[in-house]
């Protein structure tokens, strides 16, 4: 597969600038992989898709307000900042992308806040945008995080024109968000509201509870026409023992095991046993999914409707094949389900 054959015309009004309404009154777009039947429903028909001991897989990270905005010494010049991971916890050292890049050097300080009791020093260029920072601040690592929180702003994707909203802390973020650490959010899980959940538990679903810090590189384009030359960023992941105990006995009953979105169906397959039973797993993965390629552990997905050229895509085609993909998406575009973050969902059976 050539990354050609990801590419299609996407309407800007498609893109969603706000969530629905309710979690869980989003369009539900239901694929049928062994027929192509499609059928156009509501995020909370969903349930009807699912018996007792079938296994919902979930990330459960925490999106933090990672976008944060400075002022360059000196010049005062506004510098976005956006902080994409710790690197060292006592000498509060971060990797962070920088905006405008060009004027940002090794040995600038920026000023945060208007009390601008937050310093950063820059020490280290990684790549044209990345910079090493670090964070000078009077008060202890807890207190440094707290200002870090109060200063930093939901990370919203930058396709989102409008200015972020107090809303957007609530709802760019799932309703089971428990471990703090990703800048973008596992966005198929938006769609899931408290009642929606409670009634597939009542229902006798299952979740097991992945983590998967989802990194701005999940977002990267693609920029090499042969996907096999195309490098993912690696992001850190964690799947425990009773995480795979609730998944491996669900395969092992032959239940339906449905990862709910690309960042929990990347954590599973980055720990598939020789036995194509999930493993446990601790580290970091850059595991990149594209067709042909046969998945291990889960048998279906919720997703929501990726960009032309993204990896998110590439996964799905391999999912559910790339003429049903191109079909879905042609089907999508016409019935105006919106797309990305803030988007519609598909459910792949």
């Amino acid at each position: 597969m050539k990354l050609s054959h990801f590419s299609f015309e996407l309407p800007d009004e498609l893109l969603a600038e706000y969530p629905a309404e309710n979690r869980d009154e989003s369009k539900l777009m239901v694929v049928h992989r062994e027929t192509g039947k499609i059928e156009h429903k509501m995020f909370k028909d969903l349930i009807n898709y699912f018996d007792e001991g079938d296994v919902m897989v979930i990330n459960n990270t925490k999106v933090f307000p990672a976008r944060l905005y400075g002022n360059k010494e000196k010049t005062g010049a506004r510098i976005e900042v956006f902080l994409l991971r710790e690197l060292n916890e006592e000498q509060r050292l971060w990797d962070v992308l920088v905006d405008p890049a060009r004027k940002i050097r090794i040995g600038n300080k920026l000023y945060f806040g208007d009390d601008e009791t937050l310093v950063a020093e820059v020490i280290d260029n990684t790549t044209s945008r990345g910079r090493t920072l670090r964070f000078l601040y009077d008060g202890s690592y807890t207190d440094f995080r707290r200002k870090l929180k109060e200063l930093g702003e939901t990370p919203l994707p930058k396709y989102i024109k409008r200015p972020v909203e107090p809303e957007d802390e609530k709802r760019y973020q799932t309703i089971y968000a428990k471990h703090e650490g990703a800048v973008a959010a596992p966005t198929a899980g938006l769609h899931f509201s408290k009642h929606l959940l409670k009634r597939l538990e009542i229902k006798g679903i299952d979740f097991a509870e992945v983590t998967l810090h989802v990194g701005l590189g999940t977002f990267n384009p693609v920029e090499v026409e042969d996907l096999s030359k195309h490098k993912m960023d690696s992001e850190e992941l964690i799947i425990d023992e009773k995480a795979t105990e609730i998944v491996n006995n669900a395969k092992l009953k032959k239940r339906r095991v449905c990862a709910v979105g690309t960042t929990a169906m990347r954590g599973l397959e980055s720990a598939v046993s020789s036995q194509h039973t999930l493993n446990t797993f601790n580290g970091w993965t850059n595991k990149f999914v594209f067709p042909p390629y046969d998945f291990s552990i889960a048998n279906a997905m919720v997703t929501n409707f990726h960009l032309p050229k993204s990896t998110l895509l590439m996964m799905v085609s391999a999912f559910m094949g790339h003429d049903l993909m191109k079909k879905a998406y042609k089907e999508a575009i016409m019935e105006n389900y919106k797309f990305y973050s803030y988007g519609d969902a598909m459910l792949i059976i």
